[in-house]
C-alpha cells in the first residue's frame, strides 16, 4: 500500500502532540492537561488507524473485483485489523 501525504501529515502531527505532551510533563503541567492531550493523541492516531485501513480495504476490494476475486477476505482482514488496534 502506498501511503498518500495525507496520512504522513496526520502521523507528522500526531509526532508533535506526543513531544508537546513530553514538554509538559517535563515543565511540571496539572495531570489533568497532560492526559487531556493524550487523549487527543490517542483520538488522532485511532483516526488515522481508520483512514489507513479504509484505504487498504478500498484497494483491496477494487483488486479483487478487477481479477473477479470475491472481496469477502479482504473485509474480514479490514475488520480484523480494526478489531486488533482496540
Amino acid at each position: 500500500m502506498e501511503y498518500n501525504r495525507d496520512v504522513k501529515n496526520r502521523l507528522s502531527r500526531i509526532e508533535g502532540q506526543i513531544r508537546g505532551v513530553i514538554k509538559m510533563m517535563e515543565e511540571d503541567k496539572h495531570c489533568k492537561e497532560v492526559v487531556t492531550q493524550l487523549s487527543a493523541v490517542r483520538s488522532a492516531v485511532d483516526r488515522s488507524i481508520g483512514l489507513i485501513v479504509a484505504k487498504n480495504l478500498e484497494g483491496c476490494i477494487r483488486e479483487a473485483h478487477e481479477s473477479g476475486q470475491n472481496a469477502d477476505e479482504a473485509i474480514q482482514e479490514a475488520v480484523n485489523m480494526l478489531v486488533k488496534s482496540r
